[in-house]
């Protein structure tokens, strides 16, 4: 099975997740039971997959780390400057959302570049300014390449990737992966479909629920 139809088969099972009616999200990607001793008791926990540490810069040329997204819901994706096929597409979508959540705390984007060698902050900043997104709410990223593609397939479950076979060099997916407070995967969204980026905004109001219900 070749990388690509690995993450779209992937992909499309994380999909199938957040179409359900059920007030709480799922978790998603990997898990393991873990037995803990409990007052006495042994009990079996589930430990879930989170989002690592990681630390890039920002197109402020700023560091921006997982630190910076503790207690946040965010919306992640990956992306470059110069994509003429889904990116412009994908970014239309997320500007939406954006918009919608503009100047909440709980909530931010982040944007990975793909692109390592020419996507540098100020080229990512000439991109946010054009679409219209000022400070950090959003943030567009410029990595390693280790440290980019790494997390793209083993923590998002995005395919993302060089390809000398594209006219672009550069092949990745459009989803939007909504991870919560506590870095689990919570949804996956194709963010060239305005459908599922409409779901994308009701499960973002659906975690925020759960944390203000989690606060009482």
């Amino acid at each position: 099975m070749n990388k690509i139809l690995f993450f779209t088969i992937a992909a499309a099972l994380i999909q199938s997740c957040t179409n359900k009616s059920d007030d709480r999200l799922p978790i998603l990607g990997s898990r393991e039971p873990v037995e803990k001793n409990v007052n006495g008791k042994t009990v079996v926990d589930t430990i879930y997959q989170t989002i690592p540490p990681f630390s890039y810069l920002n197109q402020d040329s700023i560091a921006v780390t997982d630190k910076d997204f503790d207690g946040k819901i965010y919306v992640s994706d990956f992306f470059f400057t110069s994509c003429t096929t889904i990116c412009p597409v994908m970014h239309r979508n997320m500007l939406n959302v954006y918009n919608k959540y503009k100047g909440n705390p709980k909530i931010k984007f982040l944007s990975h570049s793909i692109d390592i060698k020419y996507d540098l902050p100020s080229r990512l900043k000439k991109y946010a300014t054009k679409l219209g997104v000022e400070g950090n709410q959003w943030e567009f990223v410029h990595g390693s390449r280790d440290s980019i593609f790494g997390i793209a397939a083993k923590s998002y479950l995005v395919s993302a990737f060089e390809d000398s076979t594209d006219p672009q060099g550069l092949v990745h997916q459009g989803w939007f992966i909504l991870v919560d407070t506590k870095k689990h995967l919570r949804g996956a969204y194709d963010g060239t479909k305005e459908n599922q980026v409409k779901q994308l905004m009701l499960d973002i109001d659906k975690l925020l629920a759960e944390e203000a219900a989690n606060e009482k």
